[in-house]
């Protein structure tokens, strides 16, 4: 059926081509936009525009044709919004008339006239002039969002935005979200910046990474699992406060919060603490949240989430008590521990070492009863490879994770500067790596030497774009705020 239409739309481009039109053309010019004139005009009379021409050039995509004889409507879509194109066979020279008979719906359209208003009161352009300038060859799907295979939304999403005015708003949202930071972080005197996405030696957090190969130079890079070491390594050139929104790369899994390409911003300020950027998150958010959506509580997945401050504070040893059920006294003990993780089903647990084995206890029993903004603190120095030791016990490490509706959405430490204990660390994670374990940190001789240097007492925070879209947008999978999410190749 479909490749009937395609033959259809074939040669009624080429009907146009016989006819001197071209159904490819792009000398058609624009002077108004649909959002604007119904912004301007409307709740007009015909009255106000018999007195008052006001003529416009429109050009969109024909979303819906409505012929009643001597009278034909069309839907109009441009970037802005949705305008009507009414045309009157009396009232239009006969080669347009004519040219609807090669119009489809999906085919894009330049129409030029007055405004008027219809009887419906319906702000519509007059048609004079009317021009196919872009000849649609597929058919649009005529109830897109009822597909079962939502699969396919992703992987044509030129399609999903065309016929979904709500996917088109989330993606405005995301770039209004990302616009948003920067203003917040540009105010308060940070400095936006770029780093390598190809790295020699890959960093800044636990994960696996993509390999390839410099041909010229003969070695194999890493496309960067996060931005981290670099930044601090401005640090320490005096650039005391610096930013990025960047592309990070993790060969992992797939999943409605993970995709192996996604966007973070990351950022870096000397002089503070972990505790400095929970109020400085505290106040992005809210204002974020403020700005989209004119109050500082929205629902997400059918729960009330409210940003205002404070966050929620909770303990990894406390969420270990509370969602776990191991008693206080018990949250270092391996075989407690162990009991709880076959209880909530965490696999391959006798192989952890303990700060690992207490992270997936706490992961299992209380991420997912996270709803309110938590901020997650105090995690085992095993885990936290860059991360500055708590003063008061150095088993521990000053970090904080946010959690909100049950996701993760950022992750923050003081930075550990003391390029000794430093090198200590990665030595650990370098026999980690030796002992099985994919995704511990490798060494980064050049990094120690920076800090060496000197690198001044700061924190830094990096946040997932992605799932802050997510709950900005209440979207249930990251394929939902990526506009081209990896997929497997078509069968």
């Amino acid at each position: 059926m479909e490749d009937t239409i395609i033959a259809q739309r074939r040669a009624k481009a080429e009907a146009m081509r016989e006819k001197g039109l071209h159904p490819y053309a792009n000398d058609f010019r624009v002077t108004h936009m649909a959002g604007a004139l119904h912004a301007e005009h409307d709740g007009a009379t015909e009255a106000d525009f018999e007195e008052r021409r006001i003529d416009v050039a429109i050009a969109g995509r024909v979303m819906a044709v409505r012929s009643f004889g001597r009278v034909v409507f069309l839907a109009v879509d441009d970037r802005s919004g949705r305008i009507q194109v009414t045309l009157f066979k009396k009232q239009v020279p006969a080669e347009v008339w004519e040219l609807l008979k090669l119009l489809d719906v999906g085919d894009l359209i330049g129409a030029e006239g007055p405004l008027m208003v219809t009887r419906k009161g319906e702000l519509s352009v007059k048609a004079e002039q009317l021009r196919i300038i872009t000849k649609s060859l597929r058919p649009l799907p005529e109830k897109w969002a009822g597909l079962t295979d939502v699969s396919t939304r992703y992987r044509q999403r030129y399609v999903d935005l065309i016929v979904n005015a709500d996917v088109r708003e989330t993606f405005r949202k995301r770039a209004e979200i990302v616009r948003y930071i920067r203003r917040f972080l540009d105010d308060r005197d940070y400095l936006e910046v770029e780093t390598p996405m190809l790295q020699p030696i890959y960093g800044g957090a636990s994960a696996r990474p993509f390999k390839t190969h410099h041909n010229a130079l003969d070695m194999q890079l890493y496309l960067r699992i996060a931005p981290e070491l670099n930044l601090k390594r401005l640090v320490v050139g005096g650039l005391h406060r610096v930013y990025e929104i960047n592309r990070c790369f993790r060969n992992e899994g797939v999943s409605t919060r993970h995709n192996p390409e996604f966007t973070m911003l990351e950022f870096y300020e000397a002089f503070a603490t972990y505790e400095d950027l929970m109020r400085l998150t505290e106040e992005l958010l809210s204002g974020l949240c403020e700005h989209l959506h004119g109050t500082a509580e929205i629902e997400v997945e059918g729960h009330q989430i409210s940003f205002a401050a404070p966050f929620r504070r909770l303990s990894i040893y406390d969420g270990i008590v509370e969602y776990a059920g191991v008693p206080r006294e018990q949250v270092t003990d391996r075989a407690a521990l162990l009991e709880a993780a076959e209880r909530l089903g965490v696999k391959k647990a006798d192989t952890l070492p303990l700060g690992y084995l207490q992270m997936e206890v706490f992961e299992a029993a209380a991420e997912e009863a996270l709803i309110q903004p938590t901020f997650v603190t105090d995690f085992p120095l095993e885990v936290s490879p860059l991360s500055r030791k708590k003063d008061g016990d150095p088993t521990l490490v000053d970090r904080f994770e946010l959690y909100i509706a049950g996701r993760e959405l950022a992750n923050a430490f003081s930075e550990l500067n003391d390029p000794d204990d430093q090198r200590r660390r990665f030595e650990a994670q370098v026999a980690q790596r030796a002992a099985g374990n994919e995704e511990a940190h490798p060494m980064d001789e050049d990094y120690v030497r920076a800090l060496e240097y000197g690198m001044p007492p700061a924190a830094g925070q990096g946040i997932g774009i992605d799932r802050l879209t997510m709950l900005m947008t209440d979207s249930a999978s990251i394929r939902d705020v990526i506009f081209f999410p990896l997929m497997r190749p078509e069968a």
